[in-house]
């Protein structure tokens, strides 16, 4: 007999979230899932069904973080899967996007993370058990975009901190995944989905500009269907032995696979170099 889960989904208001999130639900979970605002179109979406609780919080904030989890807590009484999904993109070159811009995307991608990440812990370690999973991104561990450069570093470390925390936690009974989603149609491509630097250099015309004129024809026909990453997320929560790293999509993949060649080229080629930095062997 399958096992009844308690979900906590942040970002759940549209995209992988929302279709995570109805896909728990569906399988006959139960699912906390946060917004930001307008908790009553989620709620019209869920259509007020028992096993969903729409939580509002910023996952910048921790004391809204720790309230919603505890929220979660008093109306399921446990939390068997963490979905940190909550963040968005910008867009800009390293020289244009300011200090401002990169630490807001940072407070949301990386430390929002983690102040979920830790409000759940406690609860887990508590129970012996749980499965968190961290929405990557295939920028997370290749840069092939000009301009998503510096989102993408959130996302390397949002890849490191789930390898770290899964050393910590799997004596615990807790399992750490990134799920590295590559193109999906979640309108992530679309302006209301990622923010822009204010500042726009030409000497970035055929690099970042080049993409800044394009990315609204790419929205509407990426390969991922989001629908079906819902349905490998929910298999990934069911795994008994689940990976720590999942690329979702074939570009992804094909991703993953072409920097891991590349590194090894690069290890292969500079190996002496490499070697020669020891102190010398008697």
């Amino acid at each position: 007999m399958k096992k009844q889960k308690v979900w906590f989904i942040t970002g759940a208001s549209k995209g992988f979230g929302l279709e995570i999130a109805k896909a728990a639900l569906k399988a006959g979970d139960k699912v906390a899932a946060t917004v930001r605002g307008n908790a009553e179109n989620l709620k019209a979406i869920f259509n007020n069904e028992e096993n969903a609780l729409v939580v509002t919080l910023d996952v910048t904030k921790e004391d809204q973080v720790k309230q919603g989890v505890q929220d979660a807590i008093n109306k399921f009484g446990r939390l068997d899967v963490l979905v940190n999904n909550a963040g968005y993109g910008l867009l800009g070159a390293t020289e244009e996007v300011s200090d401002y811009e990169v630490r807001k995307q940072y407070d949301t991608n990386v430390f929002g993370l983690l102040n979920v990440t830790r409000a759940v812990l406690p609860h887990m370690r508590s129970q012996k058990s749980g499965h968190i999973i961290n929405i990557s991104s295939l920028l997370g561990y290749t840069a092939s975009v000009p301009g998503f450069g510096l989102y993408g570093s959130t996302k390397f470390a949002v890849e490191g901190i789930t390898e770290g925390l899964a050393l910590e936690v799997k004596p615990l009974g807790i399992y750490v995944t990134t799920a590295a989603p590559g193109y999906f149609r979640t309108k992530f491509a679309s302006t209301e989905s990622y923010q822009a630097s204010e500042i726009k250099l030409d000497a970035y015309k055929e690099t970042v500009g080049h993409i800044r004129e394009f990315i609204s024809q790419i929205d509407g026909n990426q390969p991922g269907d989001p629908v079906r990453l819902a349905q490998a997320i929910i298999k990934l929560a069911a795994s008994e032995n689940p990976p720590i790293h999942l690329p979702l999509g074939s570009d992804s993949v094909a991703a993953f696979r072409m920097k891991t060649a590349q590194a090894g080229k690069e290890v292969d080629e500079w190996e002496n170099i490499s070697n020669s930095t020891d102190y010398p062997k008697n």
